[in-house]
């Protein structure tokens, strides 16, 4: 950008030394030292000028532009942000704000379609696998019926019923494939009341209790002496946080351990705790156990059971009430899930 500038200064200098030489030359009165003090002054004159203005106030707003254009590429927009916001406003200086911002939305724009996409290619995939399980299975079962084994009585019953099982699976995932899809659309809608949730986990723990029984699992509260906690939220929606994690608890507890819930009064929030001695979970896997279908171990949990989308259906839930499910794990040391809910008022039942 130098060279260009000094370049053209020098060939304007030039052009309008020699034209206004020229112009003086016609003149009857002109003589030499005039016209020499003529070119020295118009050259000099007419090149600086040409070239401050060439070099400060043109190409060095073109080369922040390319410089800008550059750390756009290499997406370091905070700090270029800091520098087109200092010094006047000139035109070029607009013109190069106005590109950034331009080029930082589009570059938003486009961040955003490629999570959109990798997202919706990563859920095709988990959905065509989760759905092949039980639909094969089912099929396999009622293709071999056909093939003859239903005429053998026992394997009737015993083929027929695997397969009720897998079709049983298959609505369950579908079911909760639905929930979830209308938590984020916000087609459901919290309907919050004011309810013991101590109560309502205790009707948890009667409906989980066989299964806990299978595992040798204890399901009991951390405090004994505890009675009744008042919430205000939705009943129906926490009673399916509760159950998913308590079943949580029991698929990947140790036989013989707990699932313990504990409930502390913090400010105008309770906060509510589930807790086991279970596998655990590695540190790496924290971040994205709520992730839809996101399995630790996939071989082991498919054994488990389960749709995949217990945890992603239970944080939307709970960010539904303007809270945050929280985590902390230790592999083999077990995990506790804990989330905060508005205090209830007894009064207002």
């Amino acid at each position: 950008m130098f060279t260009y500038s000094k370049g053209l200064a020098l060939l304007l200098a030039t052009s309008i030394s020699l034209i206004t030489t020229a112009f003086l030359y016609l003149l009857d009165d002109t003589t030499l030292s005039i016209l020499l003090v003529a070119v020295c002054i118009s050259f000099s004159a007419t090149f600086i000028l040409v070239y401050v203005i060439l070099e400060y106030l043109v190409f060095k707003e073109i080369r922040n532009l390319y410089s800008g254009i550059d750390k756009i590429n290499r997406k370091e927009f905070k700090s270029y942000t800091e520098e087109i916001i200092q010094g006047s406003k000139s035109p070029l200086k607009q013109l190069n704000q106005e590109i950034f911002s331009y080029a930082v939305r589009k570059q938003q724009e486009i961040d955003e379609l490629r999570k959109l996409e990798a997202f919706r290619r990563e859920f095709i995939a988990d959905v065509s696998h989760e759905l092949k399980t039980p639909i094969f299975a089912a099929q396999g079962f009622v293709l071999t019926l056909l093939d003859g084994a239903v005429e053998d009585e026992e394997v009737r019953y015993k083929f027929l019923k695997k397969a009720a099982k897998s079709l049983d699976g298959l609505s369950l995932l579908v079911q909760d494939l639905l929930v979830l899809s209308q938590l984020e659309s916000g087609d459901i809608t919290m309907k919050p009341d004011v309810f013991d949730i101590f109560e309502l986990t205790k009707d948890v723990f009667e409906q989980l209790e066989d299964k806990a029984a299978k595992k040798e699992i204890t399901l009991r509260f951390k405090s004994p002496q505890q009675q009744s906690v008042f919430v205000n939220a939705d009943p129906t929606r926490i009673t399916q946080v509760m159950t998913n994690l308590v079943m949580n608890g029991i698929k990947y507890g140790n036989e013989g351990g707990y699932v313990a819930v504990d409930f502390r009064e913090e400010e105008n929030r309770i906060l509510i705790a589930v807790e086991d001695n279970g596998i655990g979970i590695a540190k790496e896997h924290l971040k994205r156990i709520f992730d839809r279908f996101y399995r630790v171990e996939k071989s082991r949990s498919k054994k488990q059971g389960g749709t995949g989308l217990g945890l992603a259906i239970v944080k939307h839930i709970v960010e539904k009430h303007q809270s945050k499910i929280m985590v902390t794990s230790m592999p083999e040391q077990g995990s506790v899930f804990s989330f905060k809910l508005d205090k209830g008022v007894p009064d207002q039942l």
